[in-house]
């Protein structure tokens, strides 16, 4: 079990309170208004109403923390060096079109170093946390990355854009090079919740590229307190 710090209980009881919301919400959203933000990009009233439940809660307690959330930007309280990061929700477009694939996804930075980590999947109330060298737990047991260290028989998913250029056709060569390894490849719709299950050795291997800090804070410090790593696509190991 992971030693549970002050921060960390904060930040797990603001995001299942959080994610009780989003789930409501998940049953009626063809109620809901939905506003276009880009061409696969949408905002709905659950996603501003999960952030403003997110930093009601962690201000309470923290008042001079400082933010970084998806729909609000950034706010720039006295305490500068610690910051929450929140992503409402991740998988936004998953959630608008009723595909059970979305995620709460909660980050604490200190110093510019990601301390602490809080994922949670409101269809399926799971729940993964991480604290800085302490490591990682899914519903409260310790998880690890998979070992396997082959292609074949793999799954590996992807998350993110993949503009027109040598972006994209990076991304195809990965693409292949998985299909003749006689590997397995999803794209299921969300970033956060794609680490958190490299973190419980679900899936083999995760790429990402074209998102913001929201989307990948904590799914990184899950991956990295599992025993996973991180690198960029020139061959360097990243360190959260």
């Amino acid at each position: 079990m992971i030693s549970i710090s002050s921060n960390l209980n904060i930040m797990i009881k603001a995001a299942e309170k959080a994610s009780k919301s989003a789930i409501r919400d998940f049953g009626e959203v063809e109620k809901l208004q939905v506003s276009k933000k880009g061409p696969r990009d949408f905002v709905t009233k659950t996603d501003k109403h999960v952030e403003k439940i997110l930093i009601e809660e962690l201000s309470k307690t923290k008042k001079n923390y400082s933010f970084l959330s998806e729909e609000i930007g950034k706010i720039q309280n006295k305490d500068k060096e610690n910051i929450w990061i929140i992503d409402p929700i991740d998988g936004t477009t998953n959630f608008v079109r009723q595909i059970p694939h979305f995620c709460v996804s909660l980050a604490c930075s200190v110093k510019g170093k990601i301390e602490h980590a809080v994922i949670i999947h409101p269809v399926t109330n799971d729940e993964y946390v991480a604290s800085r060298g302490k490591g990682a737990q899914l519903n409260g047991r310790k998880i690890r990355v998979s070992q396997r260290d082959q292609i074949t028989g793999s799954v590996f998913a992807c998350a993110g854009r993949f503009p027109k250029g040598p972006i994209r056709d990076g991304h195809a060569k990965i693409c292949e090079a998985i299909d003749e390894g006689d590997g397995n490849l999803r794209e299921p719709g969300s970033a956060a919740l794609e680490l958190a299950n490299l973190a419980a050795g679900r899936i083999d291997g995760v790429w990402i590229r074209r998102i913001n800090l929201w989307d990948f804070a904590a799914g990184a410090l899950l991956v990295q307190e599992a025993g996973g790593l991180a690198g960029d696509f020139l061959g360097g190991v990243q360190h959260f």
